[in-house]
Order: C-alpha cells, then structure tokens, then sequence
C-alpha cells in the first residue's frame, strides 16, 4: 500500500500530461488534433480515470488506518528560510481527491454529448483537464505557498472556461467579472499568508496555528493583528466560493458551457474556498472574532442566495444562486466549529449539484431543437413544462436533486444540511432560525424550478411567450448599446444579463433555427453521468447519520482526536434529533406544497402575489441591487478616477515635460548666438558679469 503514496504526485500530473498533450496537438497540428477528437477525449477521460482510481486507493487505504504520509522537498533556501514543496495525504485530502476526481470523470463523459457539435471540443477538453489538474494539486499542497499557486490556477482556468465562447461579449465579459472578483479575494490572501509568515515563520498550517495561539496568548501579537490576519486569508475564499460581498462573479460565470458551470458549482472553484478554510482550521479555530465573522458571513450569503433564487427564470442561473446558498451554510458550518459537518454537506453537495447542472444542460440540449441555440429561449424556465414526458431520465434524475438539496430523507441533503442545523441550534439559535428559513426557501425555489421544467403544459412552441421574450431581449440589448435604462416587463420579466448575457451555443450556424416541435432525451453519454450521479445523491447521505456518523469518524478537526469524537457521538440525544430534523423537513414540505399549489396545480396567482409584495419582488429580481451598485460605485466610479487621472496626467506630468523642453529649446536657441567662437566677445562678456557683480556687492 505504500507504493499508492509514493506515486500519489501522479494524480494531478495525469490530467496536466493529458491537457498539455493535446494543447501541444492544438498549436502544432490543429486540423488533425481537431479531426481526431474522440481519440482526444478518450486520451483525456482515461486519464482522469486513472486518477481517479489511484484516489479511491488512497481513500480505502485511509479509511483502513493509515498514517498522514507527507513528501517534500527543498524548493528555495535563503538564511534562515527553508520553502518545500511536495504533497500530503490524510484523511481530507483522500477524500477531496475522490470528490473532485469521480465528478471530473462524469464531467468529461457527459461533454461528449453535449459539446458534440462545437468546434471548440477539444480545446474544451484541454481546458477541462487542466482544470481538474490545477483542483488537485491545490487539494495535495501541504504548506500555504503550495496551495496559493495552485489557488491562482484555478483561476486562470475558470477565466479560460467561463470565457471559452469569447467571441460573444457576454462571455467575455463574465469572464473578466470573475478573474477581477477574485482578484480582490486573492490579494487579501496574500496578505494573510505573508502577515501570518510575519508573525509566525511558517507556511504550514499547524505550524501557523499552534504558534500564533501562543504569541496572541504571551501577547507578542495583538489580538487585533491575529483577527486581520485570518480575515484576509478568509478574503481568498469569500471570492472562490462566492460568498457575500464578492458573490457577484458566479452568476454570470453561466455563460461557460454547462458542464465547466457544473464542475465550477460541485467539486473544483466553489469547493476550492470551503476547502481552504478546512485546511487554515488550526488558524481560525483560534480567533473567535474570525470564526464568527465566518459564521455570519456564510449564514447571510445562504440567505441571499435564496431569496434571489425565488424569481430566477434562467435554469442556470437558479441552480447558481442556489449553489451561493448552500456555500453558505458550508462556510457558516466551519464558523460555529462544525467542520465535520461543513465538509459533509460539501461532499453531498458536490454529488447532487453536479447532477442538476448537468441535468439543467440536458435541458437545454433538449429545448435547442425547439427554440433553436438561442440562450435566452433555450434556458428560460418560461418556455418548458411537461418535459418530463419526453426527457424521462433528465427529469427524474433532476427530481432526486431537488429533493436532495431540499433535505427530504433519506436523500443525502438531509442529512447533511440537518447536522449544519443541529449544530448551528447549539451554537447560536439565530443562526440557526436564518439556516433554517433558507432550508424552506430552497425547498420552494427548486420546486418551482422542478414543476416549471418538467410539469404542466410544453410552452416551447407558444408564439407569445417567444415574442414577449424576444421583444425584451431587444429592448435589453438596446440598452446595452446605449446605456438607457430598460423598461419593467412585469412580474417574471427579464432583467440585465438574463436575457442578453445567458448562454449556450455549440455551433456556428444560425443561432436561431429550430428542426423540431418537440424536446428529446438526450444521449446516452449525457444522461448515463445523470444517472450514476443519481446513486450518491440517495445514498452517500448514510454515511453520516447520527445513529452512526462513520463521515465524522473519518473526518474531524485536527485538534480533536478520535477517541474524543466518539465520546461526543455516544451523547447523542434521538428525541432532539427528530426535533430538529422535524423542523427543517416541515418547512420543507410546506414549502414544497407551496410551489405545487402556485406552479404544478395552479390554485395561487404567482403574479397577483408579486404585484401585492412588489418591493420585496423587486429586490430579489435585482439581485438585490449588487450588480446595479457595483458597476455605479467601482465600474462606473473608476471610470471617471481614471478619466480624472489621465487629465492630471496631461495637463500636469506632460505639461511639465513639456514646459521643461519648451525652455531647454528657448534657451538653447538663445545662447547658440552667444557662441560664435570668437575670444574677445566671451571676454566682453566675463567682463560685464564681474562689472555687475562688483555694482551689486557695492550697492548692499
């Protein structure tokens, strides 16, 4: 078994060596690299597959017992100052590279299908491996400095992947939105790396925490410095995993194709922050006022993801805020010291989030022989219904996912999200009244998604619904060009991004035509990932029950210790179980009714509703206005401050520069005449200086 650990290193080199052969292929032989693209992809999904073996070795070997293997070697040496660089393997780390590999693979497997006709399929592909590469070499890093470069990878992939149809401005522009977003995370993580170095001489994690509960204890450091430092390093994943204010960036990250959109929301971007929060543990676990800016951060970010989720008609778009959401009760989690349960509902999550993005692609696929490759009509939830009876799998798979994140047993949300309660009710009941709200909320809002998809009547060949969609989408476009503001459509209507800045499109051809009036089920590469996606969303929820939690048994905080886990778990109490867990399916299932009885049967007027409580309908349909404000304070405002500067710039510098020569040309002209070369005239001119000189000393 020691042979896995030693040639653990391979698991992130697999998919880069994949990703760079046939990036070498694209810029070296691109007409043939393109002509053999299953070959490409088979080469890429392989190797993805192997990796994805060597982790569930490692897994198996550590759920059998064995030790944290750590291997590094000396990567810079300065004095005093010693930087390795290497891998480790424990107990997250293993499960971590199950997670992000196991998606990964399906991931791939499904692009087949659905990229299919695009001819930027195996570009796409080497920018899906590489990606997946960049995810686990953060997952392996066993010091800080390791995990920022692979952090910053991360990054430029998801710019590469969010922008890959860059020819369409919106994607364009999603995609810088997300790299500058996340710019300001990371540079607040680089100042938290670099002040905990300060303070503490060391990148590695326990190092860092054991040492800086020491200095703040001997008081060497102010508590206020150790409360900033772990703060900013928090800053870097507020804006991986899009937690308020840096939120905004996922959202229009849509524009990607639907299966990076599914990797970025389950197992690699998003996961990446939750993940270095779990790794940084030993930091925060000992700066309370951190750990609950942690907490209050992740419980208001689960709240206003959900509730901008209510009024979204984009599918994408819905499935984004709700993935907001659930980061939000992850990181929340991890504040009130429920790691166990954090990484929990991450490993839930990351199952059934990838089944429902992916199923939102089926979706689409399905609605573009209809509407044609339009965005705005192939994703507006306006357009389906009764697709169940022509996407059989896609529907029922999509159902498991909403019942799963709407935490109905036995599917795996429930209990996850019901540990992240339970603990939340211990630590702070007002946390945990605000997780539970947003339970009910997320219940109502995929529900509503669920009927609107794939109950009722098929809309996609009604001519009204399609002229009113594309009459908005005129007038936003319009906006866009002239910077008017849009008129109001109503309850339901699309606002700014919706409609002209949504999208999928897999081909170059008319973006609108259509050659059928029905949807179809998607292929078998498409939905057989739906389907084995469909099994750990049922459930891999049992591995962490309460009666026997062998998740928490696995995975606890490193300054616990087994023998003290199960010493916690022998005091659970089954009476406040079925309490807590009553509570949060009850506002689940009233939630649920809700939505059936306003979308599915159609006894309550959503519209008479939202009129009667326009305010609130406004704020959720405008996301809260943090898109508006933003662009007004920061786009806008450094608009007019560089305007500003570059007037400084050329009255003042280059009016400088330019008085500065104009005199150096004056005077240079005037004295070349005062050289003509001839003695008596310079000493004409000595002699008149002295004969000034001595007037003016005798004078004073």
């Amino acid at each position: 078994m020691e042979v896995i650990y030693q040639y653990a290193w391979l698991i992130p080199v697999l998919p880069l060596f994949g990703a760079m052969l046939v990036g070498l292929g694209l810029i070296s032989f691109n007409q043939l690299t393109n002509r053999l693209r299953q070959l490409n992809a088979v080469v890429i999904i392989s190797l993805m597959g192997a990796a994805m073996g060597l982790s569930f070795a490692l897994l198996w070997s550590q759920i059998q017992g064995h030790a944290t293997y750590i291997r590094t070697l000396e990567w810079a040496a300065a004095g005093n100052f010693h930087l390795n660089m290497g891998y480790t393997i424990d107990h997250l780390t293993a499960l971590m590279l199950v997670i992000v590999t196991t998606v990964a693979f399906l991931v791939m497997v499904y692009t087949d299908g659905y990229m299919a006709h695009d001819p930027g399929y195996v570009r796409f592909y080497a920018y899906l491996s590489l990606f997946g590469s960049s995810m686990l070499g953060l997952v392996l890093s066993p010091n800080l400095v390791q995990i920022y470069i692979f952090w910053e990878l991360v990054g430029m992939c998801s710019y590469l992947l969010v922008g890959f149809w860059y020819d369409r401005k919106s994607a364009a522009d999603a995609a810088q939105k997300a790299f500058v977003t996340n710019r300001v995370g990371d540079f607040g993580l680089l100042l938290g790396i670099l002040g905990l170095y300060w303070a503490t001489g060391s990148f590695e994690f326990n190092v860092m925490g054991d040492r800086l509960a020491q200095l703040v204890e001997s008081g060497s450091i102010s508590n206020f410095l150790a409360v900033l430092f772990a703060i900013l390093v928090f800053l870097g994943p507020v804006a991986k995993s899009a937690q308020f204010p840096l939120h905004v960036w996922l959202p229009d990250a849509m524009e990607g194709p639907t299966p990076i959109s599914a990797l970025i929301h389950a197992a690699t971007m998003v996961a990446a922050g939750v993940f270095l929060i779990a790794r940084m543990y030993p930091v925060f676990e000992h700066v309370p006022a951190a750990m609950n800016v942690i907490a209050f951060t992740g419980a208001f970010t689960a709240f206003l993801g959900a509730t901008i989720a209510i009024t979204q008609n984009d599918i994408k778009k819905g499935l984004a805020y709700s993935t907001i959401s659930q980061l939000g009760y992850m990181v929340m989690a991890m504040g009130i010291g429920s790691y166990s349960a954090g990484l929990f509902h991450l490993m839930t999550h990351a199952y059934f989030k990838a089944m429902l993005f992916l199923g939102s692609g089926s979706v689409i696929h399905g609605m573009e022989g209809v509407v044609g490759h339009d965005p705005a009509l192939a994703q507006d939830m306006r357009l389906m219904g009764g697709l169940r009876k022509y996407m059989p799998v896609t529907a029922t798979t999509f159902l498991i996912g909403c019942l799963a994140i709407s935490g109905i047993p036995p599917f795996a949300g429930f209990w996850s999200k019901d540990e992240i309660l339970g603990k939340a009710f211990e630590a702070n009941p007002f946390l945990w009244f605000i997780g539970w709200l947003t339970a009910g909320i997320t219940a109502f809002y995929m529900f509503r998604m669920y009927f609107s998809t794939f109950e009722g009547k098929f809309r996609g060949n009604d001519e009204k619904i399609k002229q009113k969609l594309k009459k908005a989408q005129a007038t936003i476009v319009l906006e866009l060009e002239s910077g008017e503001p849009v008129p109001n459509f109503g309850p339901g209507a699309m606002k700014k991004g919706e409609l002209a800045a949504t999208g999928e499109h897999h081909d170059s051809h008319d973006s609108h035509g259509h050659h059928s009036d029905s949807p179809h089920e998607s292929p078998w590469t498409m939905t057989l990932p739906l389907a084995l996606l469909a099994v750990p969303s049922i459930l891999i929820g049992l591995l962490g029950t309460p009666y026997a939690n062998y998740f928490e048994e696995f995975i606890f905080p490193p300054s616990e210790t087994l023998t003290e886990v199960l010493e916690k778990a022998a005091e659970f109490n089954p009476t406040e179980f079925y309490i807590m867990a009553g509570a949060s399916v009850g506002i689940s299932l009233i939630a649920i009714t809700l939505a059936s009885l306003m979308y599915l049967r159609g006894k309550i007027d959503a519209a008479a509703i939202a009129a009667k409580i326009k305010p609130l309908y406004e704020l959720s349909l405008n996301k809260w206005y943090f898109d508006d404000i933003y662009h007004r304070v920061f786009v806008l405002g450094l608009r007019r401050l560089a305007r500003q500067v570059m007037e400084v710039d050329f009255r003042v510098v280059d009016g400088a520069v330019n008085l500065t020569g104009f005199f150096t040309l004056v005077s240079g002209e005037g004295l070349k005449y005062l050289e003509n070369g001839r003695a008596q005239f310079y000493a004409l001119i000595v002699f008149g200086a002295v004969l000034g000189l001595v007037i003016v000393f005798g004078v004073t």
